[in-house]
């Protein structure tokens, strides 16, 4: 199927044309039908599928059917700065040929300009959740005219305890929109908001058995503590052709510690994580989009949203908390049709968790070495409960064990008797 076969505005298809753009993804070959149509979607697919342009296409086709008016009609909720701002990006690129207003409403920017973009005529809203409810709350916004509601990432939403912020913000818009929920699973908890604020939704799924690219090399390696861990980074970063690479940490105070000590190096490191201001994400973003970054030190904020086809490598510095986020790191990497290699460092402790994530992708990872740089431990998998709090019988126990256990009968029989 092509794009011009999906009866949208040709001025959007044109736009999609400029972009290079002639064939739909799975994702948006069978989304974009089903929301032109007006129903409620639910679409679980894979980092890295086309899930923006498969919601965003079909929303600019609707604003394009009907003139626009002074309140927002289109509100795209993200859990992400990084998210919201790409989102916002493909909107105005998909949408050049058209005329609507597109205002981005996120945390660490100018509330200024932000009260300055409310003051026009604002045909679509892309917000986190958090910043969105703080103009609600200031009654500087006014949600009644909101035609389509798109929850864009609602696992990772959830994840990061937005579900109360989400049901509030649904009650303010109209109890007639169109509601759309993209995510990448679909577990008990995403189930029970599409029960509380989708009707009747179609349920697309596009996830692949195989859950990890294929274009995309895994490799493991053990690592018997931090110091190890830290030397084969060093190893990976000055001897290996690696000419763009995100590394993930798991804390701030990890990412800017690590961030430091790379750039004592000598090489050309930059840190991103949530505490930053959301001016300095955006322009270390585009340093490193423009190659004056080679290496970008980052939480899990940069998991997803983070669009740059020229990552070659994504080293797990440290393993991420959610399986899920495994996926959405590695899919860094391995953009745009080229390849990519992910390397993980896994600590003895880490076993259990790292099966975990085995598990999820539904294959194991391929463990290696490197010379000079062998681990002297393995992976120790954690004992179960019922089994570390077993009391073991010593040998020269046994015959009083068996002497304690002949009395326990006999008192039982005689207490029956």
């Amino acid at each position: 199927m092509m794009f011009a076969q999906l009866n949208l505005n040709p001025a959007i298809v044109k736009a999609i044309k400029v972009c290079g753009y002639t064939q739909p993804t799975p994702i948006q070959e069978r989304s974009i039908p089903e929301i032109l149509s007006g129903k409620d979607i639910v679409a679980s697919a894979q980092t890295g599928t086309g899930k923006t342009a498969a919601f965003v296409l079909p929303t600019l086709h609707h604003l394009s059917q009907s003139p626009s008016h002074r309140k927002a009609r289109v509100l795209i909720l993200t859990p992400t700065r990084e998210l919201a701002n790409q989102i916002t990006t493909a909107t105005s690129t998909y949408g050049k040929f058209l005329r609507f207003n597109v205002v981005s409403l996120v945390g660490g920017t100018s509330y200024h300009q932000q009260f300055r973009n409310l003051s026009r005529p604002v045909d679509i809203i892309v917000a986190t959740p958090g910043r969105l409810i703080d103009h609600i709350t200031n009654h500087r916004l006014d949600l009644s005219a909101i035609e389509v509601l798109i929850l864009d990432e609602a696992d990772r939403m959830l994840d990061m305890g937005f579900i109360d912020d989400i049901k509030i913000i649904a009650k303010k818009t109209s109890t007639n929109r169109q509601t759309l929920l993209f995510s990448a699973t679909v577990d008990n908890r995403v189930t029970r908001v599409i029960n509380q604020l989708l009707k009747n939704p179609v349920w697309i799924n596009v996830s692949d058995k195989e859950l990890a690219p294929t274009q995309i090399k895994q490799e493991a390696y053990i690592v018997d503590n931090m110091q190890h861990k830290t030397k084969l980074l060093r190893h990976f970063l000055t001897n290996q052709q690696i000419f763009k690479a995100i590394i993930f940490a798991s804390t701030k105070v990890n990412v800017d510690n690590l961030a430091k000590d790379l750039y004592k190096l000598g090489l050309s490191t930059a840190a991103l994580h949530g505490d930053l201001k959301q001016n300095i994400r955006n322009k270390t973003i585009e340093r490193l989009r423009q190659g004056k970054i080679q290496f970008l030190v980052a939480t899990d904020v940069a998991a997803r949203g983070l669009d740059i086809d020229d990552i070659t490598h994504v080293i797990n510095y440290d393993l991420p908390k959610f399986s899920e986020d495994y996926i959405h790191r590695i899919g860094r990497t391995g953009r745009a049709g080229k390849t990519g290699t992910a390397i993980s460092f896994v600590l003895p402790i880490e076993a259990t968790h790292l099966k975990r994530i085995e598990r999820y992708l539904g294959q194991p990872l391929s463990f290696t070495t490197v010379s000079g740089l062998e681990p002297t431990r393995q992976l120790t998998m954690k004992q179960d409960k019922w089994k570390s709090k077993k009391k073991k019988t010593r040998p020269h126990d046994k015959n009083n064990h068996h002497q304690k256990r002949k009395r326990h009968a006999n008192s039982k029989r005689s207490h029956s008797t």
